[in-house]
């Protein structure tokens, strides 16, 4: 079987073209003493293909907005539509599923499992995703070999270095072809020669049709994307085409 390691460019497709839809979404953090207003009516829509950077201050809310992108929690109110899919109304089951047949997750701390080898990590969202064992190797041999890491196959996270460990994280976040790959200061914990590579793997990714949204302090990692937009106070007050 011939697993594409990237979806190609598609102009169409899912809702039109558009990868993420919000209307008016608001997030209240309610403690029962104090509400905290998060998000404050965000409007948003991603494109399919598009590399968007989230910036701003701690505190401003992106990564708020980033994990009710990434269906790891519900907005207040408004429309979330992914990938043509209003998800906003769903239960907890619904969103873990949706999480992992549509969204690949890049984190600062990698977030791999220690104890087993860099193959076995990118297979675990195939696992989950049900994919038939010798499709779940063949795709992350595929995965590890586009991250020019095919010699890693064995190796445990500990035994690899920072970039090379970032990688083995992209490749997982890949595993199950993804509509929108998320990634949370994914350069935050690399030398600078390491980072400037993760740069151009995402760089090559959005390149092959990758739709891709960063949440990112790294204003080098920001100019790579397509466009960036600025939060502040919950807000959205700049939203820029970067080329």
């Amino acid at each position: 079987m011939n697993i594409p390691f990237f979806r190609k460019k598609n102009n169409g497709g899912d809702g039109n073209g558009i990868a993420i839809s919000m209307d008016n979404i608001t997030k209240v953090y309610d403690t029962g003493k104090i509400k905290v207003d998060a998000l404050k009516g965000i409007d948003l829509s991603v494109k399919n293909g598009e590399f968007v950077a989230i910036v701003g201050p701690s505190g401003s809310g992106k990564s708020t907005l980033m994990n009710i992108i990434g269906c790891l929690d519900k907005s207040t109110d408004g429309k979330y539509e992914l990938s043509g899919e209003l998800v906003s109304g769903f239960d907890k089951e619904r969103l873990a599923d949706i999480r992992n047949r549509k969204i690949g997750f890049v984190f600062q701390n990698f977030n791999l499992l220690p104890q087993i080898t860099a193959l076995d990590n990118i297979e675990m969202p195939m696992i989950f995703g049900r994919v038939p064992s010798s499709e779940r190797k063949q795709k992350a041999r595929e995965l590890l070999a586009k991250m020019g890491l095919s010699d890693k196959e064995a190796a445990k996270p500990t035994e690899l270095s920072g970039g090379q460990t970032q990688r083995v994280a992209i490749a997982r976040a890949l595993a199950m072809d993804p509509k929108v790959l998320l990634a949370d200061e994914p350069t935050g914990n690399l030398d600078s020669t390491s980072g400037s590579d993760i740069l151009s793997v995402f760089s090559e990714l959005n390149d092959q049709g990758s739709t891709i949204i960063v949440v990112t302090h790294d204003m080098a990692l920001a100019r790579r994307a397509n466009r960036i937009i600025e939060i502040r106070d919950g807000r959205i007050v700049s939203d820029q085409k970067t080329n």
